[in-house]
């Protein structure tokens, strides 16, 4: 199987430099991943490099813990759909999630998922499983559902830990088929890729893309 059009190429570490950032989109041009996901500071950077390749730019809004006040996010979205991002992987109130304000988190995903629809970009929601029970996320997907994203995504990477086969299947199991799922966090060797793809995710997001693409199946363990 070909994974890079899978994949979101993911450089999110805080050193991240300027000539990392160039690397990263010659090598999604090259590979033709999916997408580059960068630091809302190398958007601008990396729309300019990636200008007419066919290969989308990602960031991330309220990154990594998600409780930022919903009119911060919108902002941040904004400004970096503005610079050039076409996608936005954005990060629940996990907080506001877990004390029940459901309307809130609701109200806070639709905002964005409005503004990435008029601007022609596509909304990804982080809801961070390794902080939640199962019974939340199927609330979680629903509340995403209702509010118009476009992807529900695992992790941020930042968590406990990352993607798992069974929370794409849950996942997968809790959403209509429109809505797509994005797997990170991580993911590490092709064979653990390839699981969370069988499981039900569209899209991996990973800083170890090279080897997903080129290990060799049958001399790893996920």
């Amino acid at each position: 199987m070909n994974l890079a059009p899978h994949i979101d190429h993911t450089l999110l570490r805080p050193d991240a430099t300027p000539e990392q950032i160039s690397q990263l989109c010659a090598e999604a041009e090259e590979y033709h991943f999916a997408s580059v996901c960068v630091p809302p500071c190398y958007v601008r950077q990396a729309a300019e490099q990636l200008r007419n390749s066919g290969v989308a730019v990602c960031t991330v809004v309220g990154f990594p813990l998600g409780y930022q006040l919903a009119k911060v996010k919108f902002f941040e979205a904004h400004q970096a759909l503005t610079e050039g991002a076409t996608e936005l992987d954005m990060v629940i109130n996990i907080s506001a999630l877990k004390a029940g304000h459901l309307e809130e988190v609701e109200e806070e995903i639709g905002q964005l998922a409005e503004l990435c629809h008029l601007r022609g970009a596509l909304l990804k929601v982080i809801i961070e499983t390794a902080l939640l029970s199962e019974d939340e996320i199927v609330l979680a997907c629903e509340l995403c559902e209702e509010a118009g994203a476009d992807f529900v995504k695992t992790s941020t990477g930042f968590a406990s830990r990352g993607a798992s086969v069974e929370d794409v299947m849950l996942m997968r199991q809790s959403l209509p088929g429109n809505i797509r799922i994005k797997a990170a966090g991580g993911i590490r060797t092709r064979t653990a890729a390839l699981a969370l793809v069988a499981a039900g995710a569209d899209r991996i997001g990973s800083s170890n893309s090279l080897v997903l693409l080129h290990e060799d199946d049958t001399t790893i363990t996920a």
